[in-house]
């Protein structure tokens, strides 16, 4: 028995296999291959591989498909907030139109769900009025303990569009940081090659940032930060390296350092600018009451 589906705009240009596990049916990617292999997917009655781009308005024609069992997904608990905490979300938001939401997130809240933690922003924010007729889309990410600007995409088009800017290096962030220490005026560019484990194998990745000193107290240094890069982490193991590691980081510090007990990780997203369509975008997020108060207290 064969069923046909045509592709819709929010799958253009999505690999056949994702488009597959989403609109069709969720199978394993062995399964998935064994199919196209033998014939029983095809797109626009040709053969092509599980990584081939599809196009809005592909046909993909699939055979047989009734005699295989979906995947269960249902396992993965989701976090289901409040209608208060829902709520509340209203003074987060900096930015929302038909495409994306730009919010202000919090600190200590992950952008998705994870081991350690149930609770995150996208669970939450799928339940407000501003997802109402869709869903959130990813786009890039802020560590847990990172609280300021934060983008998410409400369709596949704006999402694909977002990830080609930040890897073309189009979306540039500004970030603000209190650190331990007098940081060294002569540095003004932060170059490193990041060592990361993945899969039990090291990787080196080339991490760049520019760095400006806003202000210098008895203890501590006010930053501006820049990052031309985007790696795991860079912010916080680069400035790790140069011995002023961030106040609050609780990963990343020197033993000879006398750590201070904070709630907060004093790094925050404060500004962010890109252009789509000829539009320029400029936003701005302020930090919390905590990393306020300690400013005040020691500069």
């Amino acid at each position: 028995m064969r069923k046909s589906f045509i592709v819709d705009e929010d799958f253009n240009g999505s690999r056949l296999d994702r488009w597959f596990k989403q609109k069709v049916i969720n199978l394993p990617h062995s399964l998935i291959e064994k199919n196209i292999r033998q014939n029983k997917i095809k797109v626009n009655k040709k053969k092509i591989k599980s990584s081939h781009r599809l196009r809005t308005g592909d046909i993909v024609e699939v055979f047989d498909i009734n005699k295989f069992k979906p995947i269960d997904n249902n396992k993965k608990i989701k976090y289901l907030p409040k209608k208060k905490e829902i709520g509340s979300y209203d003074k987060h938001v900096l930015e929302d139109n038909e495409n994306f939401i730009v919010i202000n997130k919090p600190t200590g809240l992950p952008v998705q769900s994870g081991t350690k933690s149930l609770k995150n922003i996208i669970d939450i924010l799928k339940n407000t009025k501003y997802f109402e007729n869709s869903k959130p889309f990813i786009v890039h990410r802020l560590d847990k303990e990172t609280s300021g600007i934060l983008i998410i995409a409400k369709n596949r088009k704006f999402a694909q569009l977002f990830t080609s800017l930040f890897r073309l290096r189009k979306i540039h962030k500004t970030y603000l940081a209190i650190v331990y220490g007098k940081v060294n005026k002569s540095i003004r560019i932060m170059r490193d090659n990041l060592i990361y484990i993945e899969k039990n194998k090291k990787i080196t990745q080339k991490a760049i940032s520019n760095l400006k000193i806003i202000k210098t107290g008895e203890d501590y240094t006010f930053l501006e930060l820049n990052p031309i890069t985007g790696r795991k982490h860079q912010l916080r193991k680069q400035l790790l390296n140069i011995g002023n590691p961030i106040v609050g980081d609780d990963k990343y510090f020197l033993n000879n350092i006398k750590r201070i007990k904070i709630r907060n990780l004093m790094l925050h997203a404060h500004k962010i600018k890109f252009m789509i369509n000829n539009v320029q975008y400029n936003f701005k997020a302020n930090y919390d009451s905590i990393f306020e108060d300690f400013f005040k207290k020691n500069f």
